[in-house]
């Protein structure tokens, strides 16, 4: 959602009912007088808000008002700088890492100059299941006792409705033949699916508790639970606001060293499958980044099981970064209506929310 037309705005602390949300990096305030008066409807804090930019003088602070349903909240006031992008943060940044590196699955380009989304880009299992495992949390009780069953019956409808996404050939057989029990996998597949999780948690605990309730139906190996819970924390870090070197820092001491480069690992990392030789790729292509897309195009570029390194990348950046609203819209055109209609009942149940890019 376009707001302004010049510069960006940047908020360094936003106090609210006693709460302090810190905002970090500087942008440049452009030359002009800022003539804003803008209105955003926007959910912070469960709480849905007004907000009300009054200009100043070139170079000075804004002073913004909240309003809370059309009643003087309390009085906001901090720095900002000028912006003309917000961001959704959603359940689609894996998604587009899934269908952006499509193409590129079979057919490895060990670069980072490549059309971003194309006609040859399509959805996989990654998003399938992505999906799936959401729909579970949609339909689990508000306790998400029965998460597990949710997950494998959910995982198991989608498989059958989607039976050429292209699931490896252990997961076939656990979607379509006999009692679905775990299989001992240590497979990337754990860690692909696992971001809804992250929108669904409120805690630390919580997410790693959902995690491995989504994950143990089949991959039961210390090594797939590893995998899935590493994403969904780097993910829920980065969406509660920590910084790239604290999540850094928490994934090199609590799962994967993170002592390497993508420059040092691109001329010899090759395809693998297993969470061990994935994630850690995958989230070194999100702390090497400046940007969302920039963290798609770092996974790319390291080849390998390009679509799930990028699905996962995608889970963690989109977090941090968000999603410009265009390629959010660009995107959304390659799922179909059931896909969609998941993703939007998840966002209704766990409404998107707006920040700046």
């Amino acid at each position: 959602m376009d707001i302004f037309k010049a510069g960006e705005v940047r908020i360094k602390y936003i106090t609210l009912n006693n709460d302090t949300i810190k905002r970090s990096a500087d942008r440049k305030v452009g030359r002009a007088f800022l003539y804003v008066y803008m209105y955003i409807l926007a959910i912070l804090k469960n709480r849905t808000i007004l907000y009300k930019p009054y200009k100043r003088r070139r170079g000075k602070a804004l002073r913004m008002y909240g309003f809370c349903n059309s009643v003087r909240f309390r009085r906001l006031c901090y720095n900002i700088h000028i912006t003309n992008k917000w961001r959704r943060i959603t359940m689609l940044g894996a998604i587009i890492g899934d269908i952006v590196g499509s193409r590129f699955e079979w057919d490895n380009y060990k670069a980072k100059d490549f059309e971003f989304l194309t006609n040859d880009c399509f959805f996989t299992d990654d998003s399938v299941m992505s999906l799936a495992l959401c729909e579970a949390l949609l339909e689990s009780k508000p306790d998400f006792s029965d998460l597990r069953e949710q997950a494998v019956a959910k995982m198991r409808a989608f498989g059958d409705a989607y039976p050429d996404a292209g699931y490896g050939r252990t997961f076939s057989c656990w979607l379509y033949f006999g009692d679905p029990q775990p299989y001992n996998s240590y497979g990337n597949g754990s860690a692909m699916r696992v971001s809804g999780v992250v929108y669904a948690a409120n805690t630390m605990e919580q997410v790693k508790q959902l995690s491995l309730m989504v994950t143990d139906v089949t991959h039961n190996h210390p090594e797939g639970i590893k995998g899935a819970e590493a994403t969904a924390v780097a993910a829920f870090m980065a969406k509660q606001g920590a910084d790239m070197q604290a999540i850094r820092d928490y994934i090199d001491a609590n799962y994967y060293p993170m002592d390497f480069t993508l420059d040092g690992i691109r001329d010899s990392y090759m395809f693998n499958e297993t969470c061990q030789n994935t994630v850690p790729q995958a989230l070194m292509a999100f702390f090497e980044s400046t940007s969302y897309e920039d963290a798609i195009r770092n996974a790319i570029s390291i080849g390998g099981d390009s679509d799930t390194l990028a699905a996962i990348t995608g889970a963690v950046a989109e977090c941090y970064y968000g999603i410009p609203q265009k390629l959010r819209e660009q995107s959304m055109s390659y799922l179909d209506e059931r896909l969609l209609g998941v993703l939007r009942a998840f966002e209704e149940k766990y409404p998107p929310k707006i920040a700046e890019l």
